[in-house]
């Protein structure tokens, strides 16, 4: 039930929580003093992570940012403004007297982590290793929470540059009277992530995954993983992933690869998504009922004849000028907190930046035959042997894996800066009602890959830089 105010009531550090307390039968936090929330015992600490405002972040942004998607008129007309800037990679979306998606509940979801964070360890009524466990989920929960803000408010992430690249405001305590704030640099933000994963690990109580919204060690050792790959960290990324999988896959409640040949679900709900291992989703109206996205004809090409995601989840449209595009039909949310897909394309990808082509491909070819016959699993003798033309089809495989979910988006950032990509293009295009295409857009600035810092946080945050 709801716990206490609307918030943004003073900059960052009014956000409170709105704790909705998922399968709680009663209220078990005094509001004390108004606007704080007094958790005393370790079971009212576990308690504040059954919080629907941690799992549904409605910051959706990114879905609309990927270049793997297409607008199709006239629902591109109709579109909101916000969408439509978006779709533009224009981010400058927001006015002085709205709360932006992007922060508002991911800063709140800072509040409560860092609350369970500074206070645990004290709780009454719980083992030291209980409460250091508790500690340690909420470390990962604040990490996740700073790798999506990192990927909306600061440059993608640079070593030569990140120390002085303008990241995002450090926020390590639960203080509503904080602030005024500046941003962290990009490296900072980097720093804490690892820091608070590293520290998680040892001191989660290992059962494995007993829920698909908590935390075990494969969540944490699969999270900094994938942290480790965007920051080039290819070595250490991957024996997490070996860890990760199978200790996913042997949890109490099993997280593995579905074979969609003779197990397809459709859109499964979080307890019954055996791929998700840490559920956190955004609303995505863009697909099904706005029909505001389309896949781009040539990510749609590049699905075999058999694959089964394209029977399964594509649902095409032939246009009066013959042109056939496809959207996602019934695709209402995404999940994109941590998914067992990734954590396989992300070993395949990290065994093919460490030159073990090999076993990059033996990696991929396993993911594929989970998706398609086995016939069609195979990489390509042209693709195969060769460095640079395999992570190509990884990032490939990505978009088949992951159509108009948004992941495409943290994809093209971290491969602006790859030296192995080069200069990469990214388009938008419009598509009129007969299916010609009407408007192009270009991503042709480094400086569209980042967010604008929302005008209400600066106008309350004066010191605070805004990205250009």
């Amino acid at each position: 039930m709801k716990m206490t105010q609307h918030p943004v009531l003073h900059g960052i550090a009014s956000l409170l929580l709105l704790a909705t307390l998922a399968g709680c039968g009663r209220s078990f936090l005094e509001v004390k003093p108004k606007g704080r929330v007094i958790a005393a015992k370790t079971s009212d600490y576990d308690l504040l992570f059954n919080n629907l405002d941690l799992i549904n972040t409605d910051a959706n942004g990114h879905l609309i940012m990927g270049d793997e998607v297409v607008a199709v008129e006239p629902f591109f007309a109709g579109a909101a403004f916000r969408d439509k800037q978006y779709f533009q990679w224009d981010t400058d979306v927001y006015t002085t007297d709205v709360d932006a998606n992007e922060t508002e509940k991911p800063v709140k979801a800072l509040y409560v982590y860092n609350k369970i964070i500074n206070e645990v360890l004290d709780a009454t009524e719980g083992t030291d290793a209980r409460n250091r466990s508790l500690q340690a989920e909420a470390f990962v929960g604040r990490a996740w929470t700073y790798f999506l803000l990192i990927n909306y408010y600061g440059k993608p992430y640079d070593p030569a540059t990140a120390a002085t690249d303008p990241g995002f405001p450090l926020i390590t305590e639960a203080d509503i009277n904080g602030g005024p704030y500046t941003r962290a640099s990009v490296q900072a933000i980097y720093d804490l992530i690892v820091s608070d994963l590293t520290a998680a690990i040892p001191n989660l109580i290992d059962p494995g995954i007993t829920h698909r919204t908590r935390v075990s060690r494969a969540t944490a050792q699969g999270l900094l993983a994938k942290v480790y790959v965007y920051m080039g960290r290819h070595a250490e990324a991957l024996p997490l992933l070996e860890q990760a999988i199978p200790a996913a896959a042997a949890s109490p409640l099993p997280c593995v690869l579905l074979d969609f040949n003779t197990a397809f679900q459709f859109y499964p709900t979080v307890p019954n998504d055996p791929e998700n291992i840490y559920a956190r989703r955004a609303s995505n109206p863009y697909s099904d009922r706005a029909r505001l996205l389309w896949l781009t004809p040539e990510a749609a090409s590049r699905y075999s004849a058999g694959d089964v995601r394209r029977a399964r989840w594509l649902q095409a449209t032939e246009f009066p000028n013959g042109e056939t595009l496809y959207r996602l039909a019934g695709l209402t949310s995404v999940y994109y907190g941590l998914r067992v897909p990734e954590l396989h394309l992300l070993l395949a990808e990290v065994k093919a930046r460490l030159d073990d082509l090999p076993g990059a491909v033996s990696a991929l070819e396993n993911f594929r035959r989970h998706r398609m016959p086995a016939e069609e699993a195979t990489v390509p003798d042209g693709v195969s042997a060769e460095k640079l033309p395999l992570l190509r089809f990884i990032m490939e495989e990505r978009i088949r894996e992951f159509p108009m979910m948004g992941y495409r988006w943290y994809d093209m950032r971290r491969l602006s800066v790859d030296p192995l990509f080069g200069q990469t293009a990214f388009q938008h295009r419009v598509y009129d009602e007969n299916g010609d295409v009407k408007e192009t857009y270009s991503l042709s600035d480094p400086k569209q890959f980042v967010f604008r810092i929302p005008p209400k946080i600066l106008a309350e945050n004066p010191q605070m830089q805004d990205n250009p």
